[in-house]
């Protein structure tokens, strides 16, 4: 068994869309970002490399790298399933940090989006979305840990 955990932040800019696990949220703002910017899925990437210490994100795609501007991160989590060839996920737990708009409406399909993309079941993946308060206007932050079992 390999565990590993991944956090990812960006600030919400105009113009955007909000993509959260690979659905798109209705909101005045999105993330800002080389990429579609979403955040749960770049969280999820750097924590599926870490439970095998095989770098993270920025290493497999940089922001440097116009090959990835505007790339959906599905796309990119699918390239970083070979990186874990040889290993299955047992469960991913996410929480998700955001101020507004709320979650809970999406939460579900969020979760679907991800099992279809991972080929897993909907109870091995939870998707929780909290605010910071007040604390963090203007940001979304995604936190995820996975569990891996070799094959």
């Amino acid at each position: 068994m390999r565990a590993g955990t991944g956090w990812d932040l960006h600030r919400l800019v105009k113009g955007r869309p909000l993509m959260i696990g690979g659905v798109e949220i209705p909101h005045s703002h999105g993330s800002e970002a080389h990429s579609d910017g979403d955040v749960l899925v770049h969280a999820l990437i750097d924590a599926l490399l870490g439970a095998l210490a095989a770098g993270d994100i920025g290493h497999l795609f940089p922001p440097s790298d116009e090959e990835w501007r505007d790339a959906s991160s599905l796309d990119l989590l699918k390239l970083t399933l070979h990186y874990i060839e040889g290993y299955r996920v047992i469960n991913i737990d996410s929480t998700i940090i955001l101020e507004e708009p709320k979650l809970a409406p999406y939460i579900e399909k969020i979760r679907s989006s991800l099992a279809t993309s991972l080929d897993l079941r909907l109870e091995q993946i939870s998707v929780k979305a909290k605010t910071a308060e007040g604390l963090l206007p203007g940001a979304i932050v995604a936190q995820v840990v996975v569990l891996l079992s070799k094959c």
